[in-house]
């Protein structure tokens, strides 16, 4: 990989890691927002989804080191949209994640052929944010619903 494309690397890692930090803020904020009967086994979902962003931006920072770059400090995007409702929260968490998706296809896009490395990794994330968002996605369909739910 020549140094273009590590230079490359960084910007998209430190918007993975950027991104994934605001799903800590975000995941941990929903957390605290949840009422109703069933608050307990959502704010569990939530604080799991708080802890593997944190895991994620950790990892993104560790590439942008690993290829001589300097994390940044930054966070991504969020909007306090004042509404709660677990339907809302789902949807938004639904925009954040095609959002972290989308910046992971853009590595593995410009990875392609250069790193293996970054190849694998942006795959295994790529993965796991399209289970992720099929969780959410079934979550927001109604019982017995077959079809994706369409925002």
């Amino acid at each position: 990989m020549n140094d273009q494309d590590k230079k490359k690397s960084v910007v998209i890692l430190n918007r993975i890691m950027e991104l994934e930090l605001a799903g800590v803020v975000r995941y941990t904020h929903y957390s605290l927002m949840v009422y109703g009967y069933n608050r307990l086994p959502i704010v569990s979902w939530l604080k799991g989804n708080a802890d593997e962003s944190l895991a994620h931006a950790h990892k993104a920072g560790e590439l942008v080191t690993l290829f001589g770059g300097h994390p940044s400090l930054k966070i991504g995007p969020l909007l306090e949209t004042e509404k709660h409702d677990i339907g809302d929260i789902l949807r938004e968490s639904l925009d954040h994640e095609n959002a972290a998706l989308k910046a992971y296809n853009d590595l593995l896009k410009m990875s392609e052929g250069k790193s293996v490395l970054l190849e694998e990794y942006a795959r295994e994330m790529i993965v796991s944010e399209e289970m992720h968002l099929d969780e959410v996605n079934k979550m927001l369909r109604k019982p017995g619903e077959i079809g994706r739910f369409a925002a």
